[in-house]
């Protein structure tokens, strides 16, 4: 698995451990790690299969957690900090409910929450395209496979309406378009396709184990509902919950200053 670590351990903080999205997708997140790297000892990595980690024909949430959790093991700590970010807080959950005595703090970050998120979500994206654009994801979508610039464009148009400023939005997209590292649609199919079919329960159930304290940060504009974030943070131990105004799916990109800020002091009250 390729990992990259910043900051150095220390007794004044646990150190962290960062999980991207997707799922099928890659470690992009050293701006989050700079935020709070002169506290304490950072780790991210790219998932089992995915961006620049080797190959993996198995693909499951409980796979997702041993990973994780061997990795922590590998790095020497006791308890770490998890933040995760879209699939990565639902991962993030996940973990920490299954080794609750292996966690000092969860963030969760741009999560998705429970209920029906999905509908609402995909008609403020629908809102948020010109026909033009929606009518050309959906060509994209469909084509198998496509040409390397046609794989960018099917990128920027499937990610800039996560961001609430909409007057950078297709430069931050096409920002995140350009890596050149394929996405895992396998890997984000198995996965998916396992959250989609747990109950609610399944996920409130997992909150409500975690004795760490729970930070959830959302944004305002992000077209995934904070109404869901909130009814999920409703059954945590030790919730606290930030909605971010002028801020999309990725906050961090809009309002660095607050998301610093909230990473800072969650880091800090975990020695």
């Amino acid at each position: 698995m390729w990992t990259a670590t910043t900051g150095t351990a220390t007794p004044a903080a646990a150190p962290a451990v960062i999980l991207h999205g997707g799922p099928g997708l890659w470690d992009d997140y050293a701006v989050l790690a700079e935020m709070v790297d002169d506290l304490t000892v950072v780790h991210r990595f790219d998932q089992r299969g995915c961006g620049r980690s080797g190959a993996s024909a198995e693909q499951s949430m409980a796979l997702s957690v041993q990973d994780i959790d061997e990795l922590r093991a590998f790095w020497g700590h006791e308890k770490i900090v998890v933040i995760g970010h879209s699939f990565g807080a639902t991962l993030a959950v996940t973990y920490a409910a299954a080794h609750p005595d292996r966690v000092a703090a969860v963030v969760y970050l741009g999560g998705v929450g429970i209920g029906d998120w999905h509908t609402p979500c995909e008609a403020e994206q629908r809102r948020r395209m010109t026909p033009e654009q929606a009518a050309r994801l959906d060509d994209l979508s469909a084509r198998r496979p496509r040409t390397p610039a046609e794989e960018t464009e099917f990128r920027v148009l499937a990610w800039f309406t996560s961001h609430a400023d909409a007057s950078r939005a297709m430069e931050w997209a096409a920002e995140e378009a350009a890596v050149d590292l394929p996405i895992n649609f396998a890997a984000n199919r198995a996965l998916s396709n396992e959250i989609n079919s747990w109950p609610d329960t399944r996920k409130t159930d997992d909150a409500a184990a975690i004795p760490a304290p729970i930070t959830f940060i959302h944004g305002e504009g992000d077209p995934r509902p904070h109404t869901a974030v909130q009814a999920l943070a409703e059954h945590a131990q030790q919730p606290s919950f930030h909605l971010i105004p002028n801020a999309g799916h990725s906050p961090w990109r809009e309002q660095p200053e607050t998301v610093r800020e909230i990473l800072r002091s969650v880091v800090l009250k975990t020695p």
